[in-house]
């Protein structure tokens, strides 16, 4: 990765900005190494001086010292630890909000389908951030000063303990070239299999109403055995990088231990400094026997990181800027707009031209699959590939800063997404609760007495997507939720879909407060009920626009053509 990358990633500069505390994890972290020492130094007194001389006070002091020096350490090593849970928790608020967002514009863009990922990665990060595989990044380079020291009690025993400390590099190594790949296809599968899951419980009354959940169970089996077996694939070789890791370290530590035995004998080692290298050469591999026991995190680490900046280095920017410090009037222009989705090569929208006037109602007509409800998410802005301009107010939609343009606008999709909560917090769209706008919205679409029929009025809870309501009651909250704050703009997909007689009359009731308060409405239906509200008329046909304009005209016109075309010429 280049060093550019690095240098504007959003994510390093965060990481960047904990570099006080990491130089303090350092230092303490050389405080715990260097004082790691004091065993090998306390072997070497009892040995040299305190067997030699006899002295029980001097072995007291020398004891009590050793003791100072473990307390020291452990205060170290306690303070190093507490700290980098403080970093981990404080990187994940700083990360938090830009990942949400980030999250969003990407799920939004429909570039991945996995809007949970980077809340899962943002976890993987900070958890690793706090476990071992951090602290053995900041005891690995430690390794080459106790092998110094062994250096200092024997020449030879100091070039056997960098031939080991390879030997334990080559093994980490090749766990790392080997087990890589094989981690982060095992972790995919297994998200795969949950997503899999995930997504068909959503739809579960269907499913169970049909009898469908042994033909999918069967799916997902395959999917669940196939992410099994590359676990298990990938776990049993991580085993065996582990043990063959510990077979190095042990025969390390025996073989060394052996070594200065055979120096002892020779005269050339004293008894102290053999058990003094032997415990050397042990602290000086722990490190790097650590970072092999901790690879596993450390790759699932490392591919949310890169996963977290190609996010940030994507969407980091979305939505935070705006050129506007006034609401919007609510003229909607498009000029040559052109709408696509992947899989597809011809589009779904081609090349549109129109103008949907400030505080006019546009009813927009046509089939099933002419690309309606496509217009709609053009017009809001939250279709991710077209080209060409809508204008809002004679400046793109995308000029708009969403957190300031969103209180202005209405939307009522086909498919009505509520979410868990109470009718009250649904209404004002999970805001501050305004009981005067809540009710004036509910009023507005006819459900305000509906809801002081249920048992807790507005604050009854209504379950996850509204599943205890009705489609109708659905249909009708999210209209008072697009109706909540009184916006400037209101596009409104198949509003009356699943209305009853009650319902379509304050709708229309709604539709004529909506036009005297010269609000800006765009409303696609099927039903030809509405029409006799609008101010415009716009047909839709295979992509495109074949008539707008006054309703009177389109209408004479449409009549026109029905009467040219009942008309037989005579033979």
């Amino acid at each position: 990765m280049n060093p550019q990358f690095f240098k504007r990633s959003a994510l390093t500069r965060q990481i960047g900005g904990f570099r006080k505390e990491f130089l303090w994890v350092g230092m303490f972290s050389m405080i715990a190494n260097v004082l790691m020492l004091a065993p090998t130094i306390y072997m070497l007194q009892l040995y040299g001086r305190v067997m030699k001389s006899g002295s029980e006070m001097t072995l007291f002091l020398v004891t009590l010292f050793l003791l100072l020096f473990f307390a020291v350490t452990a205060c170290a090593e306690w303070l190093r630890s507490r700290l980098l849970v403080r970093v981990g928790v404080r990187l994940d608020e700083a990360l938090s909000s830009l990942v949400f967002n980030a999250s969003f514009e990407d799920c939004l863009s429909r570039s991945r389908h996995k809007a949970d990922e980077a809340f899962q990665d943002l976890t993987t990060l900070r958890q690793f951030m706090t476990a071992n595989g951090i602290i053995a990044f900041f005891d690995t380079p430690w390794t080459p000063v106790y092998i110094a020291v062994i250096f200092l009690l024997s020449p030879f025993l100091g070039w056997i303990s960098v031939v080991f400390a390879l030997i334990q590099l080559a093994v980490t190594w090749q766990s790392n070239r080997i087990s890589v790949r094989e981690i982060e296809s095992a972790a995919e599968a297994g998200a795969g299999s949950y997503r899999y899951v995930q997504s068909k419980l959503r739809m579960i009354e269907p499913l169970y109403a049909m009898g469908m959940q042994g033909n999918l169970r069967r799916r997902w089996l395959r999917l669940h055995d196939a992410s099994l077996l590359k676990s298990s694939v990938a776990l049993d070789r991580q085993h065996r990088q582990q043990a063959l890791a510990k077979f190095v370290r042990y025969s390390m530590q025996s073989l060394t231990l052996g070594a200065g035995a055979f120096l002892v004998i020779e005269g050339k080692l004293s008894a102290g400094s053999m058990i003094a290298a032997n415990v050397l050469m042990s602290r000086a591999l722990q490190p790097l026997d650590l970072v092999v026991a901790t690879w596993k995190p450390f790759v699932q680490a490392r591919v949310a990181f890169l996963r977290i900046e190609r996010l940030l280095e994507k969407f980091s920017d979305s939505g935070l800027r705006s050129e506007h410090d006034q609401e919007p009037l609510g003229e909607i222009r498009l000029n040559g707009l052109t709408a696509r989705v992947a899989g597809r090569t011809k589009p779904v929208l081609n090349d549109l031209h129109a103008l949907f006037p400030a505080g006019k109602i546009t009813v927009i007509l046509g089939p099933s699959g002419s690309g309606k409800s496509t217009l709609a998410r053009c017009v809001l802005g939250v279709w991710p590939d077209k080209e060409g301009d809508v204008l809002l107010d004679g400046d793109p939609i995308e000029s708009w800063e969403r957190k300031e343009l969103g209180p202005h606008v209405g939307y009522l999709p086909q498919d009505i997404e509520l979410f868990d909560g109470s009718i009250a917090e649904n209404i004002a769209r999970f805001g501050e609760l305004d009981s005067p706008k809540i009710i004036e919205a509910a009023t507005r679409t006819g459900i305000h007495e509906m809801i002081l029929r249920f048992p807790h009025g507005y604050d009854t809870r209504i379950g996850e997507d509204g599943g205890l309501l009705s489609a109708g009651q659905r249909q009708r909250l999210g209209l008072a939720r697009a109706m909540y704050g009184n916006p400037k703009i209101l596009v409104l997909d198949e509003p009356n879909a699943n209305l009853d007689d009650a319902g379509e009359r304050a709708l229309l009731q709604a539709l004529r407060e909506l036009r005297a308060a010269g609000k800006t409405v765009i409303l696609i239906t099927h039903r030809p009920g509405v029409i006799a509200v609008a101010d415009l008329l716009a047909l839709m046909q295979a992509g495109k626009i074949v008539q707008c304009g006054p309703r009177d005209e389109v209408i004479a016109s449409l009549r026109n053509e029905s009467t040219k075309a009942s008309v037989v010429p005579a033979e």
